[in-house]
């Protein structure tokens, strides 16, 4: 009999857990028992176990010495996987559920510093100003080097209104940043919604909780309440989200797509490879989709994009995604650990890895005029040790769009001269992206018009 151990699929930065799969260790370990031990790596282990055991300046437990040697095993290998102690796995899980305590970011790790990948909508750290790309360089005065990525968790998380100076260094700033938040208990407000000029829905998915999938269409169902009817388009703003839930990511697309392979992981052995399929139908009812992205759109949210770009169910409007295309599987260990291994890539229904390259909107519209300094921490390629892309269908071979709506070609790459600056408490204003995606939406509504004649 095959034993299964059940495990989280894990498809985001920082904290997020995923979605309950099937992993066979015992398969796994029997594959490798036929490989001879390295006999000679062991002995030097041991040997460097007993010199710090015996002549460290200070007495180290046995305990500490082995879990630092798993970390330092795991977090080798790319910038994702990672030991996580009983504390870290416990905190991994709670970003699903949608509430936890905290400032309300998603982080990640490079060359020891903090990186934030976005701020969550509506949460301390998101009305204290912090940014997608920003990076922490210290907490309440102290350096994060030297830091995991857990510990700089833990120390960022803390009893509601307590306060936190965070040290930032950030694109276009010659200087670094201090900026107190106070900590609240973080209940996230997964989806947003409201209604564009001419009865055109807007949806904003900042995580893919649990939430996300009901969230999302509870909103388009509100939508065409207020509408009367059904909605003429939907944008579908994905930027900055850092992805989350496997299943989630799945749910959301079949919320647009009915039938057709939704993403595909590919292991290392075949039979550990698996395929995901559009379980629903169109709330839209054929109804023009836009879907928003950026570099903060990762994981779950190129999973998304990259079904309903490959289906042309969608235009893509924004800037190239962030390119995490890589499988995290959280797999228990004794004592109340557990390991985060990456054991996989995923790929588009076309055959795409989106590992380090992201996916390529349809139509390039930039956040601002001027292109920021960049500190060289913006995708998943920056990073040390990134997987590499492998086994995917290149996507310069997928054909061309036709389906476009001649506007396509007009609309400006990036906000016309003195365009005000970016404020997410004024997005009418100062949303260029939002505003050409409605441009963009009106006119995909007069071609199915024009179409149906």
């Amino acid at each position: 009999m095959r034993t299964k151990l059940r495990h989280m699929s894990l498809v985001a930065f920082g904290v997020i857990a995923g979605v309950l799969l099937a992993l066979n260790l015992p398969a796994i370990a029997q594959r490798e028992a036929k490989a001879p031990l390295p006999v000679e790596e062991l002995r030097q282990f041991s040997e460097v176990f007993a010199a710090i055991k015996s002549a460290y300046v200070e007495p180290v437990e046995d305990k500490k010495l082995i879990t630092e040697a798993i970390n330092g095993m795991l977090a080798g290998l790319d910038p994702h996987s990672s030991y996580l102690d009983a504390d870290g796995f416990k905190e991994l899980t709670i970003g699903t559920q949608g509430e936890f305590g905290g400032l309300g970011i998603e982080v990640g790790v490079e060359d020891g510093f903090v990186k934030v990948v976005s701020p969550i909508d509506d949460t301390p750290a998101f009305r204290a100003g912090i940014k997608a790309g920003d990076i922490i360089t210290a907490l309440d005065g102290k350096t994060v080097l030297g830091l995991s990525l857990n510990d700089a968790v833990d120390h960022m998380r803390g009893a509601p209104n307590s306060r936190i100076v965070l040290t930032i260094k950030r694109e276009g700033s010659d200087k670094p940043l201090e900026i107190g938040v106070i900590r609240e208990i973080i209940k996230i407000q997964v989806v947003k919604s409201r209604m564009e000029a001419g009865d055109i829905g807007y949806v904003r998915l900042s995580q893919f909780t649990e939430k996300a999938d009901a969230g999302v269409r509870g909103a388009v169902k509100d939508l065409k309440t207020k509408a009367g009817g059904p909605l003429r388009a939907l944008i579908l703003d994905l930027r900055n989200d850092p992805g989350g839930l496997l299943d989630q990511a799945i749910a959301v697309s079949s919320a647009f797509i009915e039938q057709g392979e939704i993403v595909s992981t590919r292991a290392r052995h075949a039979d550990d490879s698996q395929r995901w399929d559009a379980r629903g139908s169109d709330i839209l009812n054929g109804a023009p989709l836009v879907v928003l992205i950026n570099g903060g759109s990762a994981s779950a949210s190129e999973i998304v994009a990259g079904a309903l770009q490959d289906h042309r169910r969608a235009v893509l409007i924004g800037t190239k995604s962030f390119g995490k295309g890589s499988v995290q599987t959280v797999i228990p260990l004794p004592g109340g650990g557990a390991m985060r291994l990456t054991t996989a890539r995923y790929y588009t229904p076309s055959g795409r890895s989106i590992q380090a390259t992201g996916i390529v909107p349809d139509v390039t519209v930039e956040e601002s005029r001027d292109a920021p300094a960049s500190f060289g921490l913006e995708r998943e390629s920056d990073y040390n040790k990134v997987l590499s892309n492998s086994g995917g269908t290149p996507a310069q071979t997928l054909p061309p769009r036709t389906d476009l709506p001649p506007i396509a070609k007009q609309i400006p790459d990036k906000p016309p001269e003195g365009f005000p600056k970016p404020d997410v408490l004024k997005p009418d204003e100062t949303d260029f992206q939002l505003q050409q995606a409605v441009v963009l939406a009106e006119a995909m509504v007069r071609q199915k018009s024009a179409s149906v004649r």
